[in-house]
């Protein structure tokens, strides 16, 4: 497989572990170290794996059903580091509501010896449109 390859299934991974709600396949789809970083949407920014690992714990255990569809996703790798962007289309159940929501994220991965693993991962919800590239630029 090409770095591309492996990078595009390590992130297949990580949102496969996010469907499935699986703490286990979430710590194989990331680094484990402090320098790990993840912001959700609306959340502070975490720092360190235990942090991290926690998030996702407390998501697990309060949320019945995730399912995600990406689109507009773009790889790039290079030499120890890759990173994807994309948009989750992300349905989910969570004490009894049922949400759909649009979010932009961008999932850094450094190589590791057996895989690329998720060193960074930044959400953040759509809300609104792109800007109209027609309209004139205003200054500040």
């Amino acid at each position: 497989m090409s770095d591309l390859e492996d990078v595009e299934e390590a992130n297949a991974r990580f949102y496969r572990a996010i469907e499935a709600l699986d703490i286990v396949q979430m710590d194989a789809a990331w680094s484990h170290g402090e320098h790990v970083k993840c912001v959700h949407p609306g959340w502070p920014l975490l720092t360190g794996w235990e942090a991290v690992r926690g998030a996702w714990e407390t998501i697990f255990a309060n949320t019945a059903e995730i399912r995600v569809t990406l689109t507009d996703v773009r790889v790039v790798a290079a030499d120890e580091l890759a990173w994807v962007t994309c948009t989750e289309n992300v349905l989910s159940e969570a004490g009894g509501r049922l949400s759909v929501t649009a979010v932009l994220a961008t999932n850094v991965f450094e190589r590791a010896p057996d895989t690329w693993r998720l060193c960074h991962h930044h959400a953040s919800h759509v809300l609104g449109g792109a800007p109209d590239e027609s309209a004139p630029e205003t200054a500040p």
